[in-house]
């Protein structure tokens, strides 16, 4: 099993995007997810070293909790009975970020087998997403 945090707020993956250069449609990726999936890959890739491990092989079952800060601008008895997060991003947006773990956590992300997440709220204003994988 392993398991990383990636600090700051957690971000979904966003569509593909599309320009035409010379005529021809060019797909792309925005930056704001190219530059999440690659901090996201950096933290995966150092706890993978830490522990020794290599991609996994196998079936995968993976956990993720994305923590999100409250409002400021809410009331004390509004952030009190805040648990759950139930804004932007969507939960599968948020898990299509971890496409980018192939080869670093895993083989291929196709070995994912169960997959949950649980968007909350912090009670301590910070942001967060941590990843949980382990071998079925």
């Amino acid at each position: 099993m392993i398991q990383f945090v990636v600090p700051g707020l957690p971000i979904g993956k966003q569509r593909a995007r599309a320009t035409v250069i010379a005529g021809r449609a060019r797909m792309y990726t925005p930056a704001k997810t190219a530059s999440y999936e690659a901090m996201l890959r950096d933290y995966a890739h150092e706890a993978m070293l830490l522990a020794g491990y290599k991609p996994f092989e196998g079936p995968l079952r993976v956990t993720v909790q994305a923590v999100f800060p409250k409002a400021a601008s809410w009331s004390k008895k509004k952030a009190a009975a805040a648990i759950w997060h139930t804004s932007k991003p969507d939960a599968d947006n948020l898990l299509k970020c971890l496409d980018g773990l192939n080869g670093i956590v895993w083989r291929d992300d196709s070995q994912v087998a169960s997959a949950s997440i649980m968007k909350v709220y912090s009670d301590d204003g910070s942001s967060r997403l941590v990843v949980q994988v382990e071998e079925l």
